[in-house]
């Protein structure tokens, strides 16, 4: 295979590595807001035992992985930095959806994504040129256009709306730290089993509580865990050795349209002249955040 060839191969596994772990993104928001506010007789499960379960089921789906490779020692885990990004934001996430709107919640969070990561790009010497920035813009303001402006409802919750801020920077941060990784299903595998311990604390947390757990929160927790989280977050994981800090920040901004239309899909939402103008935006924005800069022939 020529060099160019391989390039080719390459830029086309980033991208559909990429895609699916958006999805499973979008698909973790879509369990979490499904859990935490059935309608059914409330709640299918509370926002720390929905956390409890995302974690455990996760390290459970992964740790497999974790002990064929001979990986699984104290001292490994005790020392994982994104254990404790991951944990930061899954307890977040969770217990900020339960006073912020959905599409609030979204902007917040991939708003804190994009500007924390984007800051640190800077700061490590990424060259940010005029179409990344114009393409930057046309994405924010997309998301700005799908989840509406905050104030024209009800006011937002500061408590949950900090909360979701926070779970952004968390979750910033494991992506940033998941750009140094060589082996990323077993990386992913090694921060879940790091964070069981926590989880099990959750559990402990929500009985205290009071919460119920129902059949339907279980699953839907499980599911989060097992596939969106843990394999979402290995498939994340591999794709970002094909992304600058820029672009995998650029890329994110995609998960609210995805959840979006998921809501159309498979919940039955309207979709909305608001959809589609948001669509254009944040995909052609994203496409020119991407577009590498030609490179004069000399």
């Amino acid at each position: 295979m020529t060099r160019g060839a391989a390039g080719d191969a390459g830029l086309a596994a980033t991208a559909v590595l990429t895609a699916v772990a958006l999805i499973a993104f979008a698909g973790n928001s879509l369990l979490c807001r499904a859990a935490l506010a059935w309608t059914g007789d409330g709640a299918a499960i509370g926002p720390v035992g929905f956390t409890a379960v995302r974690l455990l089921s996760g390290a459970l789906a992964l740790l497999p992985v974790a002990v064929r490779a001979g990986a699984l020692r104290p001292a490994a885990l005790r020392t994982r930095s994104g254990a404790c990004a991951l944990l930061v934001y899954a307890i977040c996430f969770s217990v900020s959806y339960v006073t912020v709107p959905a599409g609030v919640g979204a902007l917040l969070l991939f708003g804190a994504v994009q500007i924390t990561m984007l800051v640190v790009a800077r700061a490590r010497g990424e060259a940010w040129t005029l179409a990344r920035l114009v393409g930057l813009a046309c994405a924010s303001g997309g998301v700005l256009v799908l989840v509406g402006l905050p104030g024209a409802g009800d006011p937002v919750n500061p408590g949950g709306a900090a909360l979701m801020i926070v779970a952004g920077i968390g979750w910033a941060t494991y992506t940033l730290l998941g750009r140094s990784g060589a082996a990323p299903t077993l990386s992913t595998a090694l921060n879940f089993a790091a964070a069981a311990p926590f989880a099990l604390l959750c559990v402990l947390a929500a009985a205290l509580l009071g919460e119920e757990w129902s059949g339907r929160g279980l699953l839907l927790a499980a599911t989060s865990g097992a596939v969106t989280s843990g394999l979402g977050y290995a498939i994340w994981y591999a794709a970002l050795r094909g992304h600058s800090r820029t672009s995998a920040a650029a890329v994110q901004l995609t998960v609210p349209l995805i959840a979006a239309a998921g809501g159309v899909v498979l919940l039955g939402e309207r979709a909305t002249p608001a959809l589609a103008v948001a669509a254009v935006l944040i995909l052609g924005g994203v496409g020119l955040t991407l577009a590498r800069p030609r490179i004069a022939a000399r």
